[in-house]
């Protein structure tokens, strides 16, 4: 099973989530930005402490699709910025097609619609801030 987390940006962040679901007892199988993946399924009471849990420490489960597609271009930007020092192969949107394997123009229009902003100036901002 696989759970989305909202606002991982950091190594030290996947620490804190790990930490949080080995405090329940819940031992997860890996930890990568914006995503925990389970061994087994969780029940509706284990997620709503979960839920709870990740609050506390300034995260948050994703559900919808959207919102799971938006994350995961900030995970995989984020990710570039701050661990390959902005080095690709190819330019941004086929980075992000090659590893999301949508059309680039959706993900576009998506992230617009949802952020107010292009993937591009987000990109371009987080260069700017590192």
């Amino acid at each position: 099973m696989k759970l989305y987390i909202k606002n991982m940006v950091c190594s030290r962040c996947k620490m804190v989530v790990k930490s949080v679901f080995e405090n329940m007892g819940i031992n997860p199988i890996a930890v990568e930005l914006g995503e925990v993946e389970l061994k087994n399924d969780i029940d509706e009471s284990q997620k709503n402490e979960l839920l709870k849990n990740l609050r506390a420490v300034g995260f948050d489960l994703i559900d919808d699709r959207k919102s799971k597609t938006i994350d995961k271009i900030k995970t995989l930007i984020i990710d570039l910025v701050q661990n390959k020092n902005n080095h690709l192969k190819t330019n941004l949107s086929e980075f992000l097609f090659q590893e999301l394997h949508q059309d680039y123009n959706t993900l576009s229009n998506l992230f617009s619609e949802v952020e107010n902003t292009t993937i591009e100036k987000y990109f371009i901002n987080l260069k700017l801030r590192k």
